[in-house]
């Protein structure tokens, strides 16, 4: 078991998908959350607003929105749906993240929390971490800005010892007695019979202390991934220009590509639906030209779009609906090197025709014919729907390569021969007829052959056939 902590002590602050420096969360007269600039001048956690005001008078102070937090962390959950399909949330800023199970997928452990890192960064999202053996532990440490694996038990409980008491959120009075008894680090508890421990601090501290060595068995609830995705955020100030949205709508499309991925799902249709000040709405649809779940693309797609939007009415509020999903497909391993990110099909091919033509670039599919020579033909990439299929019972006794012309054959004894003599492996497969097309232009005309799969001491399979004037090789298999 190896838990990935995400803890977010800016959350307060960050789940305003907009927000101007310095600006400071609010609660009950004192700041809860600040930003860096805010920081900078003195500003403090549990400081009154007064003081923070007077530290900085063009402090923003907005209240705190405890609803927004939960929403912001239930999208940030459904993003960890990328990184594996047990996330668990630790209201009311952190996540857990069991990738124990993933790290075959990843490569390891270091490689999951960069991109995790990468992807909270991507969001502006300010976030400390750690991965430990227990949940808790790895909960603590990452409250604690430890920022390290601890891939083993041992590791895990070295580093939960050197831990302050005050790191792990127990009540004050817990703490007082703590103090009191001179007890300052986590690993100053191990030195004490457990049993003064629990009549002295209660139940709940000592089982927390065990829960995060793993003495003491910490099941988790995992967080189920809707359904159906479908997110909104509303937006501090109005927004009265389209690229303005990009921001918001990049979290909203993080949260959608996790989900997709959880979900084991592509999405080919969405929607971003604006809330606009006057109270109506407008839909911006979002139409790939194939299911994908990748959320740079997405993102590419929003901005192209936004670019060229003119809002009827300011807006106050977005959302995001996954339209059509459809099931993903199973994706075999590469025999070699994948191509890089942007070079894929789609991308070649496009580079291809616009440095050779639209002409020079063609794909080759199957028609259904008999003979060899016309089995096959060319077509525009684009055109998927222009080829027919290989019948099923034709598709295992025809190899991919054929010859542009059929060699002939040395014949001896009545064997043929191609690199020593040739033993036939099946029986005959009569091709014939084809009268139809004689005579025209690339058109191979009348056939009469007997086709065989043939083996030579070499090892290689060919495909070779007899008619009137002899054996030919006409083609080879892999």
């Amino acid at each position: 078991m190896l838990w990935l902590a995400l803890h977010f002590p800016l959350l307060p602050l960050e789940a305003l998908p907009l927000w101007h420096s310095p600006s400071a969360i609010v609660a009950r007269g004192k700041v809860l959350a600040c930003d860096a600039v805010a920081a900078g001048a003195g500003v403090q956690t549990g400081q009154k607003l007064s003081t923070a005001l007077g530290l900085l008078p063009g402090l923003v102070a907005c209240e705190r929105d405890a609803g927004r937090e939960a929403q912001a962390l239930s999208a940030l959950a459904c993003w960890a749906g990328r990184f594996t399909p047990t996330v668990s949330l630790r209201a009311p800023d952190a996540l857990l993240l069991d990738i124990g199970g993933c790290l075959r997928l990843f490569g390891n452990a270091q490689a999951i929390v960069d991109a995790a890192l990468a992807g909270c960064d991507e969001q502006n999202y300010s976030v400390r971490w750690a991965a430990a053996p227990t949940p808790l532990a790895a909960y603590w440490l990452a409250r604690a800005g430890m920022a390290a694996i601890c891939a083993d038990d041992a590791a895990s409980r070295a580093a939960l010892d050197q831990l302050p008491c005050s790191m792990v959120g127990w009540s004050a009075e817990v703490l007082a007695r703590l103090e009191a008894f001179g007890l300052r680090r986590l690993g100053d508890l191990g030195r004490l019979p457990s049993s003064g421990l629990r009549r002295r601090l209660g139940n709940t501290s000592v089982d927390d202390w065990l829960r995060a060595r793993g003495e003491m068995p910490d099941p988790q609830l995992a967080f189920v991934f809707p359904e159906r995705f479908a997110e909104r955020l509303e937006l501090p100030s109005r927004v009265e220009h389209a690229e303005a949205l990009a921001f918001a709508g990049q979290r909203l499309l993080s949260a959608l590509s996790g989900w997709l991925r959880a979900r084991q799902r592509l999405v080919r249709n969405c929607s971003l639906q604006l809330t606009h000040d006057d109270g109506s709405h407008s839909e911006l649809p979002l139409r790939l030209g194939e299911p994908s779940a990748d959320e740079g693309r997405l993102l590419r797609l929003l901005r192209e779009h936004l670019a060229r939007l003119q809002l009827a009415a300011p807006v106050e509020a977005i959302g995001l609906r996954a339209d059509e999903v459809v099931a993903c497909p199973g994706d075999s391993g590469a025999l070699f090197s994948t191509a890089p990110a942007g070079e894929g099909r789609t991308a070649c091919l496009e580079r291809l025709r616009a440095r050779l033509g639209e002409a020079a670039v063609r794909s080759v599919g199957l028609q259904a014919d008999h003979r060899p020579e016309c089995a096959t033909h060319l077509h525009d990439p684009q055109a998927l729907s222009a080829s027919t299929p290989l019948p099923a019972e034709l598709a295992g006794r025809r190899p991919l390569w054929l010859l542009p012309e059929p060699e002939p054959l040395v014949e001896r004894s009545g064997v043929p021969r191609w690199h020593g003599p040739l033993q036939l492996m099946s029986r005959p497969e009569r091709l014939e007829s084809g009268w139809w097309d004689e005579g025209e232009t690339e058109a191979s005309g009348d056939l009469r052959r007997d086709y065989f799969v043939a083996c030579n001491p070499r090892g290689q399979w060919a495909w070779i056939f007899r008619d009137a004037q002899g054996w030919y090789l006409h083609g080879l298999f892999a």
